[in-house]
């Protein structure tokens, strides 16, 4: 009798496996539906699909349970961004007009006019045999101002490169220099030039939505596991078939909800050892302001590792339920990842497209360059089929894949956020080329 009672007890007591909470899937397509929307616009950082975005996001930590980081009064984030726009220019090369498209200006200062003084901006050369787009990199974020000549050998550049600068239009800080590029032949040093230009530099508001879970354990507690995701993207571009909204339902409407998806995981569990800290990231697409503003308010000491996640929507090479991991071999996180994964059929394998340069393109970056080990984990494969364009829509989505990803990325960090697993720090992050 007595025997009986402990098997009927046996059988009343859940196992550890079943008493596990999943990942839901309902929560995961509700939140990337709503996020990819055609009401949201594509939600451009600065506008007001983005600002119903966040919105969104803060009620979906509050149901989750999350609490708000400490000194914030909500889960909204919020910092500035300054927007540059040009309103006209005027310009001359060796004497003779140039007509506007035939300028590219970065503008950092609302009145211009160069040479303003003998000791003007510096003059860069871009000769015939030169590669541009060396020259343009480092001076699209000027530090000083700077005036490229760029030989008209190079003319069919000159429109990409105003393309990259007005999709990069804002600045993390108000902008003080400018670069101005001029079509010119045969350009020399000495070639004289005028430039008369006039722009609005305007604050933009941001915001990233940040919740956290405090860790249970006295000696963890100060070490911090992030998961993000950016949820901003390009707004519109360009109609296809009538279609003019870039939706972002792989990128990153997918991750965002991983983010959403794992909050209401962990808060149903008894509390992680660390504290957890979810954070949907704004800005991604024009230049990693909201994860540049994040680490400012962290100490990334206490940041014990990162879990971004980037378009997980698609079946990755590696096959269901897998993804990879960019900058695999800059820390042990990966291995550390792989060893919670033994025995459940899934692997998480180094990023296959090194080319990419997928480690330096993402929110992970950041906190990447002061040593944490911050990874992202995606599945898209590369250039993405729908990578930026008004087809990336929640149809192309296998939804059942993707919530089988955020079930893998649960799986493989419960050695970090249960504190028996540390990853190795960052020690070369580098830059992108």
């Amino acid at each position: 009798m007595l025997l009986l009672r402990r098997v009927l007890l046996l059988l009343l007591i859940p196992t550890a496996a079943a008493a596990q909470p999943a990942i839901s899937a309902t929560t995961v397509a509700r939140v990337i539906s709503t996020l990819a929307a055609d009401s949201l616009q594509g939600r451009a950082s600065g506008t007001s699909g983005i600002g119903k975005a966040a919105r969104f996001l803060a009620t979906e930590f509050q149901r989750a349970g999350l609490q708000p980081l400490p000194g914030n009064a909500g889960y909204e984030q919020a910092f500035e961004a300054w927007r540059a726009r040009l309103l006209a220019v005027q310009a001359t090369v060796a004497g003779q007009p140039i007509a506007a498209h035939q300028v590219v200006v970065i503008p950092g200062q609302e009145q211009l006019t160069w040479p303003a003084a003998p000791s003007g901006p510096r003059v860069v050369v871009v000769g015939p045999k030169d590669d541009p787009w060396k020259a343009f990199w480092p001076l699209r974020k000027p530090t000083a101002d700077v005036v490229v000549l760029l030989d008209t050998a190079h003319r069919k550049a000159l429109p990409e490169m105003a393309r990259v600068v007005a999709h990069y239009g804002m600045r993390a800080t108000r902008p003080t220099h400018s670069t101005v590029i001029l079509l010119a032949p045969a350009p020399t040093a000495a070639t004289p030039y005028t430039v008369r230009a006039t722009a609005t530099i305007t604050p933009v508001p941001m915001t990233n939505v940040v919740g956290m879970l405090l860790g249970a354990d006295p000696a963890r507690a100060a070490e911090l596991v992030v998961f993000s995701a950016h949820y901003d993207h390009l707004g519109t571009l360009p109609a296809v078939g009538g279609d003019s909204i870039a939706n972002g339902a792989d990128d990153d409407a997918s991750g965002t909800a991983a983010v959403v998806a794992l909050a209401e995981y962990y808060r149903a569990q008894p509390a992680p050892a660390r504290t957890l800290v979810f954070v949907a990231f704004t800005a991604e697409e024009i230049g990693g302001f909201g994860s540049q503003f994040f680490s400012r308010q962290v100490e990334p000491a206490e940041v014990v590792a990162m879990f971004n996640i980037e378009m997980i929507g698609k079946v990755a090479e590696a096959g269901p339920g897998a993804a990879y991991i960019t900058g695999y071999d800059k820390s042990t996180f990966g291995r550390l990842l792989n060893k919670q994964l033994k025995g459940s059929g899934v692997r998480f394998v180094p990023d296959p497209y090194p080319k990419e340069q997928l480690f330096y393109r993402s929110d992970n970056a950041t906190l990447a360059k002061l040593g944490v080990p911050a990874h992202t984990i995606s599945t898209s494969k590369m250039p993405g089929e729908h990578y930026h364009t008004v087809d990336d829509e929640v149809s192309t989505l296998n939804l059942s894949n993707l919530t089988a990803v955020i079930e893998s990325i649960a799986r493989s960090a419960r050695g970090i956020v249960g504190g028996r697993q540390t990853p190795s720090r960052v020690k070369d992050a580098g830059e992108r080329q």
